[in-house]
């Protein structure tokens, strides 16, 4: 172990993300290609050598189907008190509904692009 906290951060981090990709069965090339992050660089990351940056959690998340949240939690961007439970989907209509800011058909034409996407990715 090494001394240095980042770098205990980093590999663990980088153990996370080889953890996951390992259980999702895909190889390297596999997960890169579908996060859009090189080959090299995330073999990098799995090794603990680079710090990715939340856009390239982001992608890495998507690619592996896990919260963007738990990785931003491992590499040390978000604090675990403040990341959503695992359970508790985050209640966008709410939220939309709820905001002062918005007018009301700035509320319902985000309402309406927000259900054409869930709607989308609820389809087989």
């Amino acid at each position: 172990m090494s001394k240095n906290p980042l770098n205990d951060l980093g590999e663990s981090l980088g153990e996370y993300l080889r953890d996951q990709r390992r259980a999702a069965r895909l190889s390297l090339r596999q997960l890169s290609e579908l996060a859009g992050v090189s080959n090299p660089y995330l073999s990098q990351i799995e090794r603990g050598l680079k710090r990715p940056s939340a856009e390239i959690l982001q992608q890495l998340a998507k690619g592996l189907e896990v919260s963007a949240e738990s990785l931003y939690v491992r590499a040390g961007i978000l604090d675990a008190e403040h990341a959503a439970p695992a359970n508790e989907a985050p209640d966008v209509r709410r939220a939309i509904a709820e905001d002062p800011l918005l007018t009301a058909r700035q509320k319902k034409t985000l309402l309406d692009i927000y259900l054409s996407y869930v709607e989308d990715d609820a389809r087989p």
